[in-house]
């Protein structure tokens, strides 16, 4: 694989967001620092609630009002969270699309599956709408859906979620952005369903574009991405081609996740994730990790890169 050669293409720099909440203060990203290159797959893992559609958010400027944002998301030589509202409903859709989580929520239920596509395509590309509509049902045909005049007029009730979720990579890549955000694609699929979907993404990752792909599932990170990010309370902790960190995790935490797979010991990780409202101080991990010592208790570990390409923020790494 040959992403260390690419250029960057998004920079997620110094990042945090925090949700101001009656209970406290939610730390969903903390000081994250994240690159995606041009034309790659890049995966994000992480257990449920480590902030990773958080992120995927973030980068759309899509959270709501009560998220206090710092540090900068860098894009086409622009500060994603600087530019106007207006400036930013240009680039949503156009050159970076969200394939959201929940397709049962994130389809309009009063229309037509064909027209809530060829609306993404008359709003960014300027095409009348009889061109938008053929144009849908291209994309359509592409996924394996059947766009007959049934089809594509059918309402999302009555499309299976499998079909739902392929009319939603349908919409993303409508006006042929340069970078998408896939988040959980194939949570609550059955195994038929999933295999199609992501085989549908690896069509999307084949075009050459780029692509976060937010996922808890690790067999369909290991099947589709170049590279993987693994996420915890906030913060990356590894970074790595995706070969390296299948075959030498360097991280305690990221180990402890493959383990927890049924072709591996199916030994799930002791404790749990921490509060996003109360931290531990240094390294978030160290309540669950067999490694630690004292300084994992007291600070918060830089990350080091163990090999070519491969970065983990962990003490047992530090030479110093």
């Amino acid at each position: 694989q040959e992403g260390e050669d690419r250029m960057t293409l998004l920079h997620a720099k110094n990042l945090t967001a925090h949700f101001l909440t009656e209970e406290g203060v939610v730390k969903a990203i903390n000081k994250l620092d994240l690159e995606i290159r041009e034309g790659e797959t890049l995966g994000l893992i992480g257990e449920t609630g480590c902030g990773k559609t958080v992120l995927g958010l973030s980068i759309m400027r899509l959270l709501p009002r009560n998220v206090k944002i710092e540090g900068g998301i860098l894009y086409g030589g622009n500060d994603l969270l600087k530019l106007s509202e207006e400036t930013m409903r240009g680039i949503r859709g156009k050159e970076i699309a969200l394939i959201p989580q929940n397709p049962s929520t994130s389809l309009n239920p009063v229309l037509k599956v064909g027209g809530q596509i060829s609306e993404v395509i008359e709003l960014h590309q300027g095409l009348k709408r009889g061109k938008a509509w053929q144009k849908a049902i291209e994309l359509l045909k592409s996924y394996g859906l059947n766009p007959s005049a049934k089809g594509i007029t059918q309402y999302p009730h009555q499309l299976s979620r499998g079909m739902k979720q392929r009319v939603l990579i349908a919409m993303g890549i409508a006006c042929n952005p340069s970078l998408i955000i896939a988040d959980e694609p194939t949570k609550g699929l059955d195994a038929i369903v999933r295999t199609q979907v992501v085989e549908s993404l690896r069509e999307l990752s084949s075009e050459k574009r780029a692509m976060l792909l937010i996922t808890h599932d690790l067999e369909v990170a290991f099947a589709l991405c170049d590279r993987i990010a693994v996420m915890y309370a906030g913060g990356i902790i590894e970074l790595a081609p995706t070969a390296s960190i299948f075959n030498s995790p360097g991280h305690p935490y990221t180990r402890g996740l493959l383990n927890s797979l049924p072709s591996r010991e199916l030994k799930p990780i002791p404790g749990f994730s921490p509060s996003l409202i109360d931290l531990p101080q240094g390294c978030k991990f160290h309540p669950r990790c067999g490694h630690c010592i004292e300084i994992c208790r007291q600070n918060y570990p830089e990350m080091i890169e163990t090999e070519k390409d491969h970065y983990v923020r962990c003490f047992l790494y530090d030479k110093s």
